[in-house]
């Protein structure tokens, strides 16, 4: 199928039918910013428009597709995003209505997120299942696996054995299992009129609810004060001392977790630069 106008990589996919006549309708394509994992293009079809994602490099060893696929169908319907009008489970190939007027959460507004916890303690509260598991420490080897050579840390391995050094004490704290999103970083909270969303679901898994929370610290650039304060938010103030270290051992694994993708993604030509020497520095301070 070729398409007037739009990007050359989507040429090659195999649409079905009702895709495919969404898109031979498309005009105005336009490239909108370039995400962390994916390359995405907004585009007019009729009276509406959408929003298609196209896998960035190396993703296909870095996100299941049909795992993927699975989250959505467990959270369809309940309003934590709109449901994609079309999701290839080989590619990784997805299209979704674009939200007129929304805008992703700032990270520095109160109110904003009081949202964003608000919305991940509905979505923990429906301790909703799914047949996969993200185990942080089972990625941050995984990730390890791609490089092929030493980490660009010199003390790397030091700071390693450190953050494994933290897992005893959260396996052995008194915790939920559910559908968590994983990647619930500030970028992927849509605030509108009358509403709120998350997006991006490519990292969901059964996980320990709260550590939603220290991924979206590790992405904010937050002080150790406000990474408290994001915590009373999201337990009203009353989160218990054990639950607050536990939130912080996550908060150091998440970081080695992200500085390890980052060095992937760094070998395929993708540099994060700031932002991945920020998750290293996460994983340090908070050993």
């Amino acid at each position: 199928m070729s398409l007037q106008g739009a990007p050359s990589e989507l040429n090659s996919v195999s649409f079905p039918r009702e895709a495919a006549a969404l898109l031979e309708k498309a005009g105005e394509w336009r490239a909108l910013k370039k995400g962390m994992t994916n390359r995405s293009f907004l585009f007019t079809s009729g009276d509406a428009r959408y929003i298609i994602r196209i896998p960035g490099e190396g993703t296909d060893k870095l996100i299941n597709r049909k795992q993927e696929a699975d989250v959505y169908r467990a959270i369809s319907g309940l309003g934590f995003c709109d449901d994609p009008v079309y999701l290839d489970e080989s590619s990784g190939v997805k299209i979704t209505r674009y939200i007129e007027d929304a805008r992703t959460c700032s990270a520095y507004d109160e109110d904003d997120v009081r949202k964003c916890m608000e919305l991940l303690r509905r979505l923990h509260g429906m301790e909703l299942k799914v047949g996969h598991t993200f185990d942080v420490f089972d990625r941050i080897e995984f990730y390890e696996s791609l490089w092929g050579r030493p980490s660009v840390h010199k003390d790397y391995e030091e700071t390693r054995e450190r953050v494994f050094s933290l897992k005893p004490f959260i396996d052995e704290q008194k915790k939920r299992h559910c559908l968590s999103h994983i990647d619930s970083v500030c970028d992927n909270f849509l605030v509108y009129e009358g509403g709120i969303q998350l997006t991006d679901w490519e990292y969901a898994g059964m996980q320990d609810p709260h550590i939603d929370i220290a991924m979206f610290c590790v992405y904010g650039d937050y002080s150790r004060e406000q990474v408290d304060r994001i915590i009373d938010l999201y337990f009203d103030g009353g989160c218990s001392s054990a639950e607050r270290r536990k939130i912080y051992c996550y908060i150091a694994a998440c970081g080695l977790l992200w500085s390890n993708w980052c060095e992937y993604k760094y070998l395929l030509g993708v540099d994060f630069g700031e932002y991945a020497q920020r998750q290293y520095q996460y994983a340090k301070d908070y050993i």
